[in-house]
């Protein structure tokens, strides 16, 4: 029979993605949706974002994680993906809290996409004027 480990949940969104992240007291890997995240973020800039918390909390490669992301595309999924690990952080060790918070790693950010109006080509943007 298989031994359940003990993990740290936290749910991380970021525009249209949503992360859901386990943190496991050992070292090891992120894994994000069964992948390493050198193959699904090749760019060093999303890495960075999503090693972010570690580094705050000064706590690097003490935690494996495993997350399943949806939805968005991949700075968005980046985001959610440090969010998420922020709130699993926190609930690991509250005393992480004081310097994530200082930090803003622990505030979603609200910023989505405008909604299309109607009579306009996207949300603001409206269609060329003709004099004639």
């Amino acid at each position: 029979m298989v031994e359940q480990q003990q993990y740290y949940y936290g749910t991380g969104r970021r525009k249209s993605a949503v992360a859901r992240v386990r943190l496991y007291k050992e070292r090891g890997p992120i894994v994000v949706n069964g992948k390493p995240i050198q193959e699904i973020y090749s760019v060093d800039d999303l890495q960075r974002t999503i090693n972010h918390p570690f580094k705050v909390a000064g706590v690097s490669n003490e935690y494996r994680v495993v997350a399943k992301v949806s939805g968005g595309g991949l700075t968005g999924q980046a985001g959610a993906l440090s969010h998420g690990i922020s709130r699993a952080l926190c609930v690991a060790n509250p005393d992480f809290r004081t310097s994530l918070k200082k930090a803003g790693l622990l505030t979603r950010d609200s910023r989505v996409k405008e909604s299309k109006k109607y009579g306009l080509k996207k949300a603001r943007k409206a269609p060329q004027y003709t004099k004639r």
